[in-house]
C-alpha cells in the first residue's frame, strides 16, 4: 500500500471535477465518493440534487473563516495505492483507509470534532483520492508534521491486516522507483521497461566490476549509454549522469538521470567506494574462475560481520555487487534466476548504516567479483559443472547476510536477503538438473524390454504411465512428502514432458534426485521440479544443437554417404511468353 501526498492546490473544484470525470484517457471507472468527514454527505455521483460544486463549497468553508492568515494552497490531496499483485479491497475496507490516513496526517483526528473536512473518491479498482481542505471547523490550521512518515507506517499496518504485499519502510535504502509518466511513455514507445529501470541495471553491472574512474566511465559508454560529466572549476570529476539513446523529452531532449537519483549507491562519491582500498589482486586462470570465486565466497560467508555494524554494512554491500557480476557471467541456463536474485538482493546490499569498506569479508568479495569480471569473455561462461560449487557458496553468503540483518534488527533487508537466497537456491537446482542431463545415457529400448523379467513394473506406452508409481520408483524415502506437497501438480507435469520426449520419466527423476541430498529442502516436490527444469533445458538445448548440426552436415557436399551416381546435368525449361519470371531491375 502506497500513499503518495501530492503537492498542495488552491482548486478544490477543479481537482473535484477530475476526480469524477473520466480522466485524461477515460481511465476513470465508475467515480465514486467511499466515505467524508461526515457520513451524511451526499455523493454528487450518486445525487441528482448536489452537485460536485456543492461538494467543494462545503469543503471549502471552514477555509474562508480561518482566524488568521489564510494558506494560498489549502488543497490537500493524497493518492492511496495498491501494487497489481493485491487483493481487490471493497468500498468499505478503503473507506476505513482513508480514515486513519486522515488521523495519521494530522487532518481528522478520531477524537477531535473540530478537524478539517475531507473527502475520498474511488474511480479505480487499486487506489482512491483524499481531498482535504487545511482549515479546521474551529477556524485554525491542522498540525501536519511528519504526515507522511505517519501515512507510511498505517499502510504497513493495513498490509498485515488485508494480507496484502509488504513493501519497504522508508528507512532511506529504497531504490527510486519510475514514475507514472516514465512507465506510460514506456508503453506508447513499445519498451519493456522504463529507462530508469534499464539505466539502474546497466550502471550497477558497471559500478560493481569497474576498479577505477576511467573504466567505470568506459564500461557505461560501452553498456550504450550516453554519459555526462559533472566537471569542477578545477578539473576534477564531482559526478555524472546517463541517458538512453532515444530518450528525449518534449523539447527532443536527452533525458538525463544523475546517479543519485537511480539508487542512493550509485552517486559517484558512493561508486568510488568500490574501490578507494588497495587495488585488488586476482590471480585465477579463467578456467578455474567459479571454483576459485567460490573458495572466496565461502571464506567470506564465515567472516560477515564480524567486524561490527559499519564494518557488515560494507560488506554486504560487496556481496551485493558480486551478486550482479556473477548474473552477467553465469551459464545462460540459470541467468533469468541470478539477474533476478541481483534485482531482490539490492536492498539487502544497503544496510540503513554507515557503511565501512574495510574487512576481510570485503576484501574476498571482492576478489571474487573481480574473478568473474575478467573471466567473463574469456572460458567457463556455460560451464555449468563448475558453476554450481560456486552457486552453492553464493547461497550461504546470502543466507548469512540475512542472519546478520536479522540480528541488526533490519527486518526489510532480511527479507530482501531472504527472496535473493531463494531465487539462487532455484538456480542451483536447475544447474544441478542441467549437470544431470549432460551425463544421461538413456537405456536402449531391448534393456528397457528386458526389465520385465525383472519382477519389475512393465514399460507402458506414452501417456498412459500413471506418475505416482514413477516417483514411489525414483525416490520412496520421500514419496508420501511429494504427493502430498502443493507443488507435486508442477512435478507431475515435468514427468509427464520428459515422458512425451521418450525417456524414462522414473529413471530421469532418480538421476537428479541423487544429484545432491534432499533431506534439508523445505520442499521436496519444489526442489525436484527446478533440477527437472534445468534437465528439460539442457536436453532441448543438446537436441536443438544436434538437429542444428545434422541439417549442416545434409546440406553439405561430404563423401561420407554413398557414392551417387553421376549424370549430366538436365537442361533447365524456361517457361514461355508471360510465365517467365523476370528478376528485379537493377537500380539506376
Amino acid at each position: 500500500m502506497i500513499p503518495k501526498e501530492a503537492r498542495p492546490g488552491d482548486d478544490t473544484a477543479g481537482l473535484l471535477f477530475y476526480l469524477y470525470g473520466p480522466g485524461k484517457r477515460d481511465e476513470h471507472v465508475d467515480p465514486h465518493m467511499v466515505t467524508a468527514w461526515d457520513p451524511y454527505v451526499p455523493d454528487p455521483a450518486r445525487s441528482e440534487e448536489f452537485s460536485i460544486s456543492d461538494l467543494a463549497t462545503l469543503l471549502d468553508a471552514p477555509v474562508h473563516t480561518l482566524l488568521g492568515k489564510k494558506p494560498p494552497l489549502h488543497v490537500f490531496h493524497v493518492a492511496v495505492r495498491n501494487p497489481p499483485e493485491d487483493r481487490q479491497l471493497s468500498d468499505e475496507e478503503w473507506a476505513r483507509v482513508a480514515r486513519e490516513m486522515m488521523h495519521a496526517a494530522g487532518i481528522a483526528p478520531h477524537t477531535d470534532e473540530q478537524g478539517c473536512r475531507w473527502v475520498a473518491v474511488r474511480h479505480a479498482d487499486d487506489h482512491i483520492h483524499i481531498v482535504a481542505t487545511r482549515a479546521r471547523e474551529d477556524g485554525r490550521q491542522p498540525d501536519m508534521s511528519w504526515s507522511k512518515l505517519r501515512m507510511q507506517e498505517v499502510a504497513r499496518r493495513f498490509e498485515v491486516e488485508f494480507d496484502l504485499r509488504r513493501l519497504t519502510h522508508a528507512d532511506g535504502t529504497a531504490r527510486r522507483w519510475a514514475k507514472t509518466g516514465e512507465t506510460e511513455k514506456a508503453t506508447r514507445r513499445g519498451l519493456t521497461e522504463p529507462p530508469r529501470e534499464t539505466l539502474q541495471r546497466a550502471v550497477r553491472e558497471a559500478a560493481a566490476g569497474a576498479v577505477s574512474d576511467t573504466d567505470f566511465f568506459e564500461r557505461l559508454a560501452a553498456a550504450g549509454l550516453r554519459v555526462k560529466q559533472r566537471v569542477a572549476p578545477d578539473g576534477n570529476v564531482t559526478g555524472y549522469s546517463v541517458a538512453l539513446p532515444g530518450d528525449r523529452d518534449g523539447g527532443q531532449k536527452p533525458v538525463w538521470f544523475p546517479g543519485t537519483r537511480l539508487a542512493p549507491d550509485l552517486s559517484l562519491p558512493r561508486v568510488r567506494e568500490r574501490w578507494s582500498g588497495p587495488p585488488v589482486k586476482v590471480s585465477a586462470a579463467p578456467a578455474a574462475m567459479w571454483r576459485t570465486a567460490a573458495e572466496k565466497v565461502r571464506a567470506a560467508a564465515d567472516q560477515l560481520g564480524a567486524g561490527g555494524l559499519h564494518q557488515g554494512a560494507g560488506e554486504v554491500a560487496a556481496l551485493g555487487d558480486l551478486i550482479v557480476v556473477a548474473a552477467v557471467a553465469s551459464p545462460y541456463l540459470v541467468r533469468s534466476q541470478i539477474r533476478e536474485a541481483a534485482y531482490e538482493f539490492e536492498r539487502a546490499s544497503r544496510a540503513p548504516a554507515a557503511r565501512r569498506m574495510e574487512g576481510q569479508a570485503r576484501e574476498l568479495y571482492r576478489e571474487s567479483t573481480q574473478v568473474l569480471a575478467r573471466s567473463v569473455s574469456s572460458a567457463g561462461r556455460n560451464d555449468t559443472v563448475a558453476a554450481l560449487g560456486f552457486l552453492v557458496a553464493l547461497v550461504t553468503a546470502v543466507e548469512a547476510s540475512r542472519r546478520w540483518h536479522q540480528a541488526q534488527e533490519h527486518r526489510v533487508q532480511a527479507e530482501a536477503a531472504g527472496r535473493a537466497g531463494r531465487l539462487l537456491r532455484e538456480a542451483m537446482e536447475v544447474t544441478a538438473g542441467a549437470n544431470a542431463a549432460r551425463e544421461y545415457k538413456p537405456r536402449s529400448k531391448r534393456t528397457a524390454a528386458a526389465r520385465k523379467g525383472t519382477g519389475r513394473r512393465a514399460a507402458t506406452e506414452p501417456g498412459t504411465r500413471p506418475m505416482v508409481g514413477a516417483v514411489q520408483e525414483a525416490v520412496p524415502e520421500h514419496a508420501r512428502e511429494v504427493l502430498a506437497d502443493p507443488a507435486w501438480p508442477a512435478l507431475r507435469t515435468r514427468l509427464a514432458e520428459i515422458e512425451k520426449t521418450g525417456d524414462d520419466p522414473a529413471e530421469v527423476l532418480a538421476m537428479v534426485a541423487a544429484r545432491r541430498e534432499l533431506n534439508s529442502a523445505d520442499s521436496v516436490a519444489e526442489v525436484l521440479v527446478w533440477r527437472l527444469d534445468g534437465w528439460l533445458r539442457q536436453r532441448g538445448s543438446a537436441a536443438a544443437s544436434a538437429k542444428s548440426t545434422a541439417a549442416t552436415l545434409g546440406a553439405g557436399t561430404g563423401s561420407s554417404g554413398p557414392a551417387r551416381k553421376q549424370s549430366a546435368p538436365a537442361p533447365t525449361r524456361r517457361p514461355s511468353g508471360d510465365k517467365q519470371h523476370k528478376g528485379p531491375k537493377r537500380a539506376r
